[in-house]
């Protein structure tokens, strides 16, 4: 996709916001512990819910939801349920014994819950995987966006972002990114709330609360017509099956995610972690609740001629649907910059914690763990920076032909998190006959399943109807647990230790 030209406003915006927030990491830079994302943080209840948003609202929301809405109308409902319920399964299910367990990342807790540096290594693989897939998307909005505005072609622009990233984590280190994940939430949720109220009061709509107001678009929308897109059709787009499976496939992904779970471990208490929860899904859900607005105004638009809404055409713009409806709603460059560097920032953020994320996988896991024990602190960071870099070519290089909407590529690496690390945090946690042979089973069982549904479904359909790309853990999930369990029972039970500080320290109410 190529913009139209060079668009000075909003690239003025861009650089004077990447500045201040520059600065600000440069004054808290993280010279210690950079393999770890969020080293060292406590920043209280309020302050990690609004750090799990920013880190949360990625391109995928931010651009990624209004989008899919535009594209498949109700249909997009699954992003918006799965991802916000898989809080409500975290705050339930993991949250409070994940932190109570004491251990600072993923493959630290699956090594000390099933005694297994060989879980913790396929672990540590398994993160590395979801954070290159995520972040595949992330830069497509960025290289979309910077498109946008620079009036660059996708690839051109895409490689500028890039360096833009880079840049930013090399100088400023992961502390400077956690703190600044406060303030990016804050310039996040008003670039884009603000713009909609504007959008609203221009097409005539009540703006206070346009989440309420384009309630009435909506029904204008079906009187002329549009009601196969986003008003009483929900299956036009999908059947009930996909629609189920791929909601319940973004709740485990997001109870699984990595970059999600650390957050508990950084708290001060379990009490903490829970209202942290409660605060993220508040903080994420006001910008859930604006998305379907822009899809709905920019639907307006196309039914007065302006705009190709057929299927095609409506994929074409999709991940851009949040900036074409402001230019469509007449608003000036300025403010519809706004909405650009929000999506920037959307992105810019999740790639920080999700690269870190990998890094540190790497570095401390893999390297450190196995392959140097004797590594120095020093040494370990300077592996995590090449590893940073190293994780960042190989998304730029898959980026640069991107296959699906932002969206559905975000919610693979989720089918990935759902089949691999839910299932063995949930049984590692609640059964304590899980053991190690189990945990390696089903977290290789998780891989496969995860790749067959990629590599699969066009040249075997019934496999692709039963296990989607995006989708796959409705099934695979569950087939996960079962071979952990089976293979568990078959083989001896882990140390009685384990099984003890389950019992005594994790289940406490």
């Amino acid at each position: 996709m190529t913009g139209d030209s060079f668009k000075f406003a909003p690239a003025l915006l861009l650089f004077a916001t990447l500045g201040i927030i520059l600065l600000v990491g440069l004054a808290s830079r993280t010279r210690h512990g950079a393999y770890y994302p969020g080293a060292g943080a406590q920043v209280g209840r309020i302050g990690i819910g609004a750090a799990i948003a920013s880190n949360w609202m990625s391109a995928a929301s931010f651009l990624g939801i209004a989008g899919v809405f535009y594209a498949q109308g109700y249909f997009a409902l699954a992003y918006v349920i799965g991802w916000t319920g898989g809080y409500v399964l975290l705050l339930i299910l993991l949250a409070a014994q994940i932190r109570r367990f004491g251990k600072y990342t993923a493959p630290e807790f699956v090594e000390a819950r099933y005694a297994s540096p060989a879980a913790r290594f396929l672990s540590a693989i398994i993160a590395i995987l979801i954070s290159l897939v995520y972040c595949i998307a992330q830069f497509k909005g960025i290289g979309l966006v910077f498109g946008w505005i620079f009036g660059l072609d996708y690839r051109t622009a895409l490689l500028l972002g890039a360096a833009v990233v880079m840049s930013y984590l090399v100088l400023s280190g992961s502390l400077g990114a956690e703190r600044n994940q406060q303030l990016q939430y804050g310039l996040l949720i008003l670039s884009f709330v603000i713009p909609l109220m504007v959008i609203a009061h221009k097409l005539g709509y009540f703006w206070l609360i346009p989440q309420i107001g384009y309630s009435q678009a909506l029904q204008d929308l079906a009187q002329r017509g549009e009601s196969v897109n986003l008003a009483t059709a929900p299956w036009a787009h999908g059947s009930a099956y996909q629609w189920i499976a791929l909601c319940f496939t973004l709740m485990v992904g997001t109870a699984g995610l990595p970059h999600v779970l650390s957050r508990f471990y950084t708290v001060p208490n379990v009490r903490d972690a829970r209202w942290s929860v409660v605060w993220g899904i508040f903080f994420i859900g006001l910008l859930y609740w604006s998305a379907p607005a822009y899809a709905a105004f920019a639907r307006l638009h196309d039914l007065g001629g302006n705009a190709a809404s057929d299927p095609e055409s409506a994929r074409a713009l999709a991940d851009l649907i949040i900036l074409k409806a402001g230019e469509w709603a007449g608003l000036s460059l300025w403010l519809v910059g706004v909405i650009a560097v929000g999506a920037i920032l959307a992105a810019f953020s999740t790639i920080t914690g999700l690269l870190l994320n990998g890094a540190g996988a790497f570095s401390y896991d893999i390297y450190y763990r196995i392959l140097n024990p004797r590594a120095s602190e020093r040494q370990r960071m300077k592996v995590a920076k090449a590893t940073t870099l190293a994780l960042a070519l190989i998304v730029v290089l898959a980026a640069l032909n991107p296959p699906w909407l932002i969206a559905q590529i975000t919610a693979v690496a989720f089918a990935l998190a759902g089949n691999t690390l839910f299932p063995v945090f949930l049984l590692g946690i609640w059964w304590d006959r899980a053991n190690k042979q189990g945990a390696i089973a089903g977290m290789a069982t998780g891989i496969a399943l995860t790749a067959a549904s990629l590599l699969l479904g066009g040249v075997w359909p019934t496999f692709g109807a039963l296990f989607p790309p995006t989708s796959s853990a409705l099934l695979g999930a569950p087939l996960v647990i079962g071979v952990m369990i089976a293979v568990s029972l078959l083989t001896p039970p882990p140390p009685e230790s384990i099984r003890r500080f389950l019992a005594e320290e994790v289940h406490q109410s």
